[in-house]
């Protein structure tokens, strides 16, 4: 299996990658909703409240638990899920900043001239093809039984 080339960047950089990679589907931002509008909330209420598989809930709560947005404890044959508030607040800082630094540029970009933000290119005129309408296909005889 390939691994991804990572040593060259930021440790933060990479965290905040794997949480947005966390975060990419929207079945995980609707479980991170519910939980946060709850102390606490058990696997089968999860389902009860999604249009999922319970098996397909606990794939999702698995790629939560392992970016570390959750926390998961088990009682008895039960695991109770909630937020971890101080990961949830790092992140939340960590996307802020990323987006900040995004952002910045295009400020400055749009207080001077207008040259310097991008623009698209235009696509090359292709001279290969024959000016013209294309040619029909020509249609198969097929003999009847």
């Amino acid at each position: 299996m390939a691994r991804a080339k990572t040593e060259a960047f930021d440790p933060a950089l990479i965290r905040t990658a794997g949480l947005a990679k966390a975060l990419s589907h929207p079945v995980r931002i609707r479980i991170l909703e519910i939980l946060a509008t709850r102390r606490g909330c058990i696997c089968s209420c999860l389902v009860d409240l999604l249009p999922l598989a319970q098996s397909t809930v606990s794939q999702h709560l698995g790629e939560l638990r392992d970016a570390g947005l959750i926390r998961g404890d088990v009682d008895g044959p039960r695991t109770c899920y909630c937020l971890d508030p101080k990961v949830v607040t790092e992140a939340g800082a960590a996307f802020a900043d990323v987006f900040h630094r995004l952002c910045e540029p295009l400020r400055d970009a749009a207080k001077g001239s207008s040259s310097d933000l991008c623009r698209p290119r235009r696509a090359a005129r292709r001279t290969s093809r024959k000016a013209g309408p294309r040619p029909r296909p020509k249609a198969k005889n097929y003999r009847k039984p």
